[in-house]
């Protein structure tokens, strides 16, 4: 697959302070805002530039400022998951299996959204062996029967997405921010594979009651909050077949911000 170049972000990141994951488990946002929003690599840089000087925190794990993350994400055989957020329903889930690479800990996390917006997320420690099905585990399947609307023979894995993350902390632990590079999808019942190039994906996470300095450096750097989710994108740009009309205008928004056309093999 043709593949940009890409940028370091190491030595940016070595201007932020470290915050440790028990530091950052501590971190309750009560009253939590989510807000998403596209850039590229370049002005990845910029925001990195402007958090430090701010005094955001870095997430540190196994002395790694960078955490790889590997996930698989399950659905019925008429992709209902899928569907339901193609057709707008409020209330609806996800389910996949995800490994957090550097230390090593794999999940089986079910996300359900309520009919006002919120995400919530439930998840059981699963062996990192079962990331690429986790069906033939009784204790997995128990779970998601009591935490889903799905049983495990509804579902089998549909798409891998592979990406590097960033996490940041403000000052006064009111915001976490999740920065997400080097995108990249494989589908397992086309065969096809994608990457989203130079695209980054960020995602703020803030205690409502709070001003938040990161919404005043992304509008400054004029980054703007956009409705995107890895899956439906990454579904739409390797499934030739499913109806999605809906998230085309994301691919062209992707592919307007960083400036080049997606391939997909």
């Amino acid at each position: 697959m043709p593949e940009s170049k890409h940028i370091s972000f190491a030595e940016p990141l070595e201007a932020l302070s470290p915050i440790t994951l028990k530091e950052m488990d501590g971190i309750k946002l009560m009253n939590r805002i989510d807000s998403k929003y596209l850039t590229d690599e370049a002005t990845l840089l910029r925001i990195l530039d402007r958090a430090a000087q701010a005094g955001y925190r870095v997430l540190v794990t196994e002395h790694m400022r960078i955490s790889p993350y590997d996930s698989v994400y399950y659905d019925t055989a008429g992709l209902r998951m899928f569907y339901d957020h193609h057709n707008r329903r409020l209330v609806r889930q996800k389910v996949r299996t995800r490994s957090y690479v550097n230390s090593g800990d794999t999940y089986l996390e079910i996300k359900r959204k309520n009919n006002k917006g919120r995400t919530k997320k439930k998840r059981m420690g699963i062996p990192t062996a079962e990331l690429m099905d986790f069906r033939t585990d009784a204790t997995a399947c128990t779970y998601l029967a009591e935490h889903s609307w799905f049983t495990a023979p509804e579902l089998s894995p549909v798409l891998e997405t592979l990406f590097q993350r960033i996490t940041l902390v403000n000052p006064a632990l009111t915001e976490r921010l999740t920065i997400d590079t080097l995108l990249s999808f494989k589908n397992f019942r086309t065969g096809k594979q994608t990457s989203l190039q130079n695209a980054v994906i960020i995602e703020l996470k803030q205690d409502g009651r709070a001003a938040s300095q990161m919404k005043r450096i992304l509008l400054d750097l004029r980054v703007k909050p956009v409705r995107i989710s890895k899956y439906c994108i990454a579904l739409t740009l390797t499934d030739p077949g499913a109806k999605s009309g809906r998230f085309k205008p994301k691919v062209r928004l992707i592919e307007k911000t960083i400036g080049n056309k997606l391939v997909t093999i």
